[in-house]
């Protein structure tokens, strides 16, 4: 069994990078690969990603109800109730609030989209990382196939950071995929974008094992949620 849990904070300054998209199809992909129970968190007022889990119709990944002033203990809560992952998404901003919830990750991502607003906005998300001591990864989303402002992006971002060696690109299918509550995977588990987020989250649980020793599956030794879903996670209604 794990000894701890784990957590990943999806952060980034720049509206639009592609956050809440990531965050779900992480965490689905992460359930998926036998690395829950996974848990999601939405911290962002908009409530992107509490609506998508609403109109899920399956019961993985859970969603924890949570704000930035309860994390600590609804985390604690999680870890004690057997959840082995955490993904957590957060508002397109930096604050004070933003950084209190990095210090509780153990992987921090910073989505990009390939454009120079974008390069310009990282410098705030890596400060955060930076000052709690937290590892952090460029993940270069939305992209175009083939252009060479991608490749441009990835190098820059170098000058910063670690850079996922996957990248998301932009395809209709993927961006729809969020619609009705599912995954580009859970629609069409052998097209291009479902690919690259297996190949993305199969990098991210590499960067974890180095400090955990590796995820097991619930049928390798890891415990479902007693009695079902508990009392920190259900249903938020949309705002």
């Amino acid at each position: 069994m794990l000894a701890s849990m784990r957590v990943i904070v999806f952060a980034s300054q720049k509206g639009g990078s592609g956050k809440t998209t990531l965050s779900g199809h992480i965490a689905v992909e992460a359930h998926r690969q036998g690395a829950g129970p996974v848990a999601l968190i939405d911290t962002d007022p908009q409530g992107s990603l509490a609506k998508w889990w609403n109109v899920r119709k399956e019961p993985q990944p859970a969603f924890i109800q949570s704000v930035f002033s309860n994390l600590f203990q609804d985390l604690d809560r999680a870890r004690d109730e057997g959840i082995r992952l955490v993904i957590v998404d957060t508002p397109p901003a930096v604050t004070r609030a933003i950084s209190e919830v990095v210090s509780f990750a153990d992987l921090v991502i910073a989505p990009t989209r390939p454009s120079p607003h974008d390069l310009r906005a990282v410098g705030p998300t890596v400060d955060i990382a930076e000052a709690r001591g937290k590892p952090l990864v460029f993940v270069v989303n939305a992209a175009t196939p083939k252009a060479r402002i991608t490749s441009e992006a990835a190098i820059a971002l170098s000058q910063h950071g670690t850079v996922a060696p996957v990248t998301v690109h932009h395809r209709v299918d993927f961006a729809a995929s969020m619609i009705d509550g599912r995954t580009v995977m859970e629609i069409d588990p052998v097209c291009r974008s479902a690919q690259e987020i297996s190949a993305l989250w199969k990098y991210l649980q590499e960067r974890l094992q180095r400090s955990e020793g590796g995820f097991r599956s619930a049928e390798n030794g890891l415990h479902a949620i007693p009695g079902g879903q508990s009392r920190v996670f259900g249903r938020r209604a949309a705002q």
